[in-house]
């Protein structure tokens, strides 16, 4: 009861946060417009989206927990081109994914991050694995690369993976009433547990992440809104999302001009998602004291430093206290009543 509860006052706080969605008409103005539909019966729960990084028009997808390690490729149609076992990994509960491309090969490489924690410390540790784009598009069963993580500060839900491409970092967004974005180590290990440290806030209850293809610039998504930021973690601006059965996942397009946002749920959309112009644009570099960035030239806890982001302000606050006394009121009268 009491984590169902918790669930709930974050939701309610999280919907008096932020703006509600325009009517749909005014969205399309903007250039928001739906992209494809799943056609395949078997993804119910789309939960993680990454476009290929090698191959136009080519983007991929996984369900959510109580699924087998597994995921998709589609086209720009909607339509299953293969289906790709991933061997040795488990599927605990598959939250978020990522694409790359090895600047040394040049190959696609795609991130699978199992780090759903419902429960809030359920799982000692989190995977994430590391697969190589595959070659060809049919059904097939790849190899993967796992690694293990720990939270620095104690185990957490998240459903947001990001990866910096000019850096190599890579970063876990956690799902939580004060989230946080965490970075993993420089180079990281097979051989142990990778601790995971915190380098800045992320919005309430986030379900996603992801980077600018340039490196210019990355997004953290609710289940409202999302949120663009510099790699400094300082804020762009917000973007409007359609309104979706339970939206999951979000990406940027190839050429980073624009935002791909899902939902779980069969036959889910796609939707495209234009940037604002302040979001397109490169932004400067940033300096080494506040750019998360820093933490890839060093893996001390110092050299990860804090940057900026959407945590709770005073605002934030009293909006949940009053939530939370209006959620507690509505308890102890079921409560009485059912005594």
């Amino acid at each position: 009861m009491g984590d169902f509860v918790t669930r709930g006052l974050a939701v309610m706080a999280a919907m008096c946060l932020l703006p509600a969605a325009p009517a749909w008409a005014a969205v399309d103005d903007d250039g928001t417009e739906k992209l494809f539909t799943f056609k395949d019966a078997r993804i119910t729960e789309s939960s993680g989206l990454a476009v290929s990084p090698t191959r136009q028009g080519v983007y991929y997808t996984h369900n959510d927990s109580a699924a087998a390690p597994t995921f998709y490729a589609v086209d720009g149609e909607g339509r299953t081109q293969a289906t790709f076992q991933v061997r040795g990994a488990e599927a605990r509960d598959w939250e978020a994914m990522a694409a790359t491309k090895d600047p040394a090969t040049g190959r696609g490489v795609l991130w699978f991050a199992d780090i759903g924690d419902n429960l809030d410390g359920a799982w000692p540790n989190i995977s994430i694995y590391k697969v190589m784009e595959p070659q060809t598009l049919r059904d097939a069963t790849l190899p993967a690369t796992r690694y293990r993580f720990r939270y620095a500060d104690g185990a957490r839900n998240a459903e947001g993976v990001m990866i910096n491409p000019k850096t190599g970092r890579l970063y876990i967004v956690s799902k939580e009433f004060a989230g946080s974005v965490y970075a993993a180590p420089k180079k990281l290990r097979t051989d142990r547990t990778n601790v995971l440290r915190k380098v800045g806030a992320a919005p309430i209850m986030a379900t996603d992440a992801a980077y600018a293809p340039d490196g210019s610039s990355y997004v953290i998504r609710t289940y409202f809104s999302a949120t663009l930021y510099r790699p400094s973690g300082e804020t762009i601006s917000r973007v409007t999302m359609p309104e979706l059965k339970q939206a999951e996942s979000i990406t940027y397009t190839a050429d980073g001009k624009a935002l791909l946002v899902g939902s779980e749920g069969p036959r889910s959309p796609v939707y495209r998602v234009p940037l604002p112009q302040a979001g397109v644009q490169s932004s400067p570099t940033p300096t080494p004291t506040s750019s998360p960035a820093r933490a890839q030239e060093e893996d001390t806890p110092e050299a990860a430093e804090p940057v900026g982001g959407d945590g709770l302000s005073a605002r934030d606050i009293l909006i949940w206290l009053a939530a939370a006394a209006g959620a507690i009121g509505v308890i102890t009268f079921l409560a009485r009543r059912t005594r």
